[in-house]
């Protein structure tokens, strides 16, 4: 099939596209931008423009192509979110890869990465293979597995990246754990300058944070529950930066949420190091106040932090030091959720509402929607070696997304299994209208 986007707001900061104009895509991939000569720098719905006109598209309109009008709504590179937990193998009764990515596709994210902490680990190619096997019969998105950093997440001994970057993964991490072993975390930022993949560090000293359930202060006193402090998110990205400019390695920071994180980050970035950062919506939507009435829902790791946390990872995004918007999508059984706060796990299902709370950054004027785009499609593509473009030959991995349309969060409608979300009932504007994938098109009404 042939397909024609027509009359969309396109905005593609990897080509500095910012027009209103049309997209011809055949055989899943894109065939032409064709721009109608009308610049748009502002999120007001552009006029109505005239339709195409003859000879706009070589050779004519064939009877096999779709138009899909898109009058009044962006369309830009599919989101690529570089941190989600699809869960299997080992633990489909929280996610499986068929309804995580049936979720991504829902949040207009055409590409996803998922973390290594299933059962068993992804530590071996054997894993990433049946991960990307099984993707390609079940997946309704692309999806590229991340290995993790040491066997069996243990901290102890580094994994064969090589070869399991061979069979087909994009980064490695031990997220969900931090490498606590400097040495061992160092000779990983070695690898990963040797093979030219990210790690991706989960900054956490455990013994500080051990046993906390939030964030540590005057909140975590009064609800009786055990803090962590800022401080230990802080001393891990001190040091994993201190080792990547070592090592000259490449290392991307995941969850960042803390104010002095931002600042650590801000500086070794001044000084030319090979270090990325990205942080997850709930960490600039929320503050430590949704764990009120012992809230598992807003039981994250790292976690909830404060108002002036929130302000520094707004002025982060927007002075470029943290470079990715990711949803560390974490889904759990409800029955999980539902047990005592200091017991319950951690994690957001995050997928379906991230694009409409990064959303509100561009309402409030932190970010422009190019600059949107380039955190949640560019900047992922840059630091993994993929495309997150539209350019001609490019796979039609598009998301339309209508910015007008209101909609109250409904979790038990997620396409996900884990319906844990402390935005359930939230008005949000701003959905996907269609997610493309590779050609594919998925509709939203």
């Amino acid at each position: 099939m042939r397909i024609l986007i027509k009359e969309g707001h396109i905005v593609d900061p990897s080509q500095g596209i910012d027009v209103i104009g049309d997209i011809l895509i055949e055989d899943g991939k894109i065939k032409e931008v064709i721009s109608q000569k009308s610049d748009v720098r502002s999120r007001k719905a552009p006029p109505h423009q005239p339709p195409l006109s003859k000879g706009g598209i070589k050779g004519g309109v064939s009877s096999e192509l779709r138009t899909i009008a898109a009058e009044g709504m962006f369309v830009i590179p599919g989101l690529i979110d570089m941190h989600v937990h699809l869960r299997e193998p080992g633990y489909e009764y929280k996610e499986t890869i068929k309804t995580g990515t049936a979720a991504a596709i829902k949040g207009g994210f055409t590409t996803v990465c998922c973390m290594p902490n299933t059962y068993p680990i992804n530590d071996n190619a054997s894993v990433t293979e049946f991960i990307i096997r099984k993707a390609a019969l079940e997946g309704l998105c692309t999806v590229l597995p991340i290995g993790a950093i040491t066997k069996g997440q243990k901290g102890e001994e580094l994994v064969e990246m090589g070869t399991m970057k061979d069979q087909g993964c994009v980064a490695f991490s031990d997220d969900g754990l931090p490498v606590m072993n400097s040495l061992i975390m160092r000779r990983a930022l070695e690898y990963s300058k040797a093979f030219g993949v990210p790690i991706i560090s989960h900054c956490e000293d455990l013994t500080l944070s051990e046993d906390g359930v939030m964030s540590e202060g005057l909140l975590s006193i009064t609800l009786g529950l055990k803090g962590v402090p800022a401080e230990a998110e802080q001393i891990m990205v001190f040091r994993d930066i201190l080792l990547a400019e070592l090592t000259r390695g490449r290392l991307h920071i995941a969850h960042v949420s803390t104010a002095g994180s931002v600042k650590l980050i801000r500086d070794v970035k001044k000084r030319g190091a090979n270090v990325t950062a990205e942080t997850c919506p709930h960490y600039f939507s929320l503050t430590e106040d949704s764990v009120k009435g012992y809230d598992t829902n807003a039981k994250v790791n790292p976690p909830l932090r404060t108002k002036k946390d929130i302000e520094a990872i707004k002025e982060g995004l927007k002075d470029g030091t943290i470079d990715v918007i990711a949803t560390d999508h974490a889904p759990h059984n409800r029955d999980e959720k539902l047990r005592e706060f200091d017991f319950a796990p951690s994690g957001i299902s995050g997928l379906e509402t991230a694009l409409s709370l990064s959303m509100k950054l561009v309402d409030e004027g932190v970010l422009t929607m190019s600059q949107l785009v380039e955190k949640m499609s560019l900047n992922p593509a840059r630091i993994l070696g993929l495309n997150g473009t539209l350019k001609s030959g490019a796979d039609a991995d598009i998301t339309i997304l209508d910015t007008k349309k209101e909609v109250r969060v409904e979790a038990e409608k997620f396409a996900s299994k884990g319906k844990n979300t402390p935005f359930d009932g939230w008005m949000l504007k701003g959905f996907p209208f269609i997610t493309i994938s590779k050609g594919r098109i998925n509709e939203w009404q």
